[in-house]
């Protein structure tokens, strides 16, 4: 029996990817149908079905659950969920399927077909209604507001048959873990309290003191990036990785830490997505999820503590994974090491603000990076790519 919490309103982690062995026969069947591309969102919504990180989904939305998501966090059959999971496409290629139809669901950068999705329902939504809700702004210029606005105008929603898990899957190797191995790798480990830190960035010494806090209370932390499409400017994740496994080398006791990657594109939703990556975590096996400040922010849409105090909104039994709310965390002169404000009794003037904004543009700028920034092994390898984008 094990001790770790179970998939979110599910048993078992259900993955949606078809067995080897059907594959081929699939993809042939599959060739014959109408092509349906995808954006680069719901190509990584894909791969997330596959390996079973969106358990228990069986494909995107229809229009009942993508309402009461949209409103409630609740899909029809009362399950929660925060964000809604839809496959917009332009008015043009809806009108051209039929409902009850089989479609084949392509990523067009690589002309790779990802599934196949048997057309249960075409719908229009209200945009403006789902950025309100998810994002808590219809301001065009937040990134999440401005996808939803720019998708097609039709959602086709179906269960989903994955034939692929993605580019990144063959790309990261070891480092695209699935749900099912996460799971394994924690109980091979005795471990069954164990925290998510959520990145999309090289970890400074902030993100490293959040991560010690966890493995001071809990078993063990995993660090799950994000593998997916980042914004511009933010570093590769194989430049992250090798930053990231420095800082676990040589400033982690061993086995306390694992390092993984998932294909999840960033929605920048706050606080909403703060509880998507929740849900998830509880389906890679995590008790835990870590939330600092700002969690899945951009800009000043939300407040540093929106995505800790939206956990406080939930009902009974909505979610298990539970947050691990840590407040502001900086390096203190006086203390002479990292600390948070409930730590901390020294003036403002003796903190040193850490973010990872800044060190990007000292990076960039060429200009030296403090120790109480980040460690010396860390910033050498943050140093030699930037290095190598001037060169």
């Amino acid at each position: 029996m094990s001790k770790l919490v179970p998939p979110h309103g599910s048993d078992e982690v259900m993955p949606l990817l078809i067995p080897e062995a059907e594959r081929a026969e699939v993809l042939k069947f599959a060739q014959t149908l109408k092509k349906v591309p995808l954006r680069s969102r719901e190509v990584s919504d894909i791969s997330m079905f596959a390996m079973g990180a969106y358990t228990p989904l069986e494909g995107f939305m229809g229009h009942a659950d993508w309402k009461g998501v949209c409103e409630n966090m609740k899909t029809a059959s009362g399950l929660f969920w925060p964000i809604p999971i839809t496959c917009p496409v332009d008015k043009e290629i809806a009108d051209s399927i039929n409902e009850g139809e089989e479609v084949a669901l392509v990523d067009p950068e690589t002309d790779t077909i990802m599934a196949v999705m048997e057309v249960s329902e075409k719908y229009y939504i209200d945009k403006a209604l789902e950025a309100a809700n998810v994002y808590r702004t219809t301001d065009p210029e937040h990134p999440g507001v401005k996808s939803v606005m720019e998708q097609g105008e039709v959602n086709l929603a179906g269960k989903v048959r994955a034939l692929s898990e993605g580019q990144y899957a063959e790309k990261y190797g070891e480092l695209f873990v699935r749900p099912a191995e996460s799971r394994a790798m924690f109980a091979e480990r005795g471990w069954s309290q164990v925290a998510a830190f959520q990145t999309r960035n090289p970890m400074h010494r902030s993100h490293e003191h959040l991560a010690k806090i966890a493995v001071e209370v809990l078993d063990g932390v995993f660090i799950h990036q994000v593998l997916g499409k980042l914004k511009p400017g933010d570093i590769p994740a194989e430049v992250r990785t090798k930053a990231i496994q420095a800082m676990i080398d040589n400033y982690f006791v061993p086995g306390t830490v694992i390092q993984a990657g998932y294909p999840i594109e960033m929605r920048y939703a706050g606080p909403r997505e703060a509880l998507l990556h929740a849900v998830i975590r509880q389906n890679f096996g995590c008790s835990h999820l870590i939330v600092g400040r700002d969690h899945a922010g951009v800009g000043d849409y939300y407040g540093p503590f929106d995505a800790q105090d939206i956990f406080d909104e939930l009902w009974d039994g909505a979610l298990i994974t539970q947050p691990l709310k840590i407040d502001i965390t900086f390096y203190c002169k006086k203390c002479d090491g990292m600390a948070t404000a409930k730590t901390c009794p020294h003036d403002k003037s003796e903190r040193v603000t850490i973010s990872g904004t800044e060190q990007r543009r000292r990076l960039a700028a060429g200009e030296p990076i403090p120790p109480e920034f980040s460690r010396p092994e860390v910033v050498k390898i943050l140093q030699e790519y930037y290095a190598s984008l001037n060169s």
